[in-house]
């Protein structure tokens, strides 16, 4: 694969690049790629168009054996088909598990700064936003969960935590021992845990992702793991997702919820995910090196030639969170712009002086 073609994504409706449309400002803020996806799952969605019917469509047996072998091969969690629900995206999952565990005026919890999605939806289901800040070790210059805070935070009115695992903007891969002490919390609160694993095959660094269905028996009974191939094959057009729900009254609400609301994912999506998690891995691993160079050249061009600007370790993701925060700027993504270069505010991440680059 050649990662360093270029390919014109102009008159395709990508929001990437319509975003700055008419102007010189290269678009790095929105998390997709401009490279070309495997090309495996190219030929897979080939072969599916030459069947010319594109009726409503439903998962086959083969596509959900391609999940569940995933699961297992990859990060070690065996599960069965029926605990799937297949959904267009994650963000709409995301805004109606809030409703489907909790009701209007209940806490939902997460860490901040995270994905603004997360921070949105309470708002929309008139529920109350508990969030609770990262903490950046100022020795390690890596971030951490303050579990001392989540203590404080909660009420008998939160209901679900909401996480970003890894963690989407600051790149961090939370251990096995934080992952442990975060199930117990949730066990012990009696919480809804729905954890967001869409980048869980994107880590740059050797720490090995801990996937939340890996942490007990007991924990699958407060759990959902939310997942696509979307973000590490550059599929997000297909709309093709899915949560994983083990235990059945969790599961029996949430498809309570989304009765006339979630439509079934397009027969594309499903063929492009089945052929990305059984063919895509060379790809995947060809993927991984480059963007570990990036994140390379990132780390020394700050380094060397952009004072005023920090970036910390980060294990997993293409998106970079930058630190921007001795520049005194009142809209550093709005003086970014003007240099040429399209981010993402830090503000609607909860991450204040901070901007987020796309690798």
């Amino acid at each position: 694969m050649d990662f360093d073609k270029t390919i014109d994504r102009d008159r395709t409706g990508s929001l990437k690049w319509k975003k700055y449309e008419g102007t010189e400002i290269l678009p790095f803020w929105v998390a997709d790629m401009d490279f070309r996806s495997p090309e495996p799952v190219i030929d897979a969605m080939r072969q599916r168009l030459d069947h010319g019917v594109f009726g409503y469509t439903l998962a086959e047996k083969k596509c959900e054996e391609a999940v569940v072998e995933y699961l297992e091969q990859k990060h070690d969690w065996k599960i069965q088909s029926e605990w799937l629900i297949w959904t267009p995206g994650l963000v709409p999952a995301l805004n109606l598990a809030c409703r489907a565990y909790a009701d209007p005026g209940d806490g939902i919890m997460t860490l901040t700064p995270v994905y603004y999605p997360f921070l949105s939806a309470p708002e929309y289901a008139n529920q109350e936003l508990q969030a609770v800040p990262l903490v950046l070790n100022s020795g390690t210059k890596e971030w951490e969960i303050d579990f001392d805070a989540l203590e404080k935070k909660v009420t008998d009115r939160t209901k679900v935590f909401i996480l970003s695992n890894p963690h989407n903007p600051v790149g961090k891969v939370f251990s096995r021992n934080e992952m442990e002490m975060l199930a117990e919390f949730v066990i012990r609160q009696d919480l809804v845990l729905c954890s967001d694993e869409i980048h869980c095959d994107l880590i740059l660094n050797s720490k090995p992702h801990v996937c939340a269905g890996t942490l007990g028996d007991e924990l699958q009974n407060h759990l959902i793991v939310m997942l696509s191939p979307s973000k590490t094959y550059n599929l997000a057009g297909m709309s093709c997702a899915y949560l994983v729900i083990p235990n059945p009254s969790v599961r029996a609400k949430f498809k309570k919820v989304i009765r006339g609301i979630i439509t079934e994912v397009n027969c594309l999506g499903y063929a492009a995910c089945e052929a990305a998690y059984r063919q895509g891995e060379p790809w995947r691993k060809q993927l991984l090196q480059y963007l570990e160079s990036n994140r390379e050249l990132l780390y020394s061009t700050i380094d060397k030639d952009m004072d005023g600007v920090e970036i910390y370790p980060m294990d997993a993701t293409y998106l970079a969170w930058l630190d921007v925060r001795a520049l005194n700027l009142k809209s550093p993504a709005n003086y970014f712009e003007k240099h040429g270069i399209g981010l993402s505010e830090g503000t609607n991440f909860q991450g204040d002086g901070f901007i987020r680059l796309n690798f």
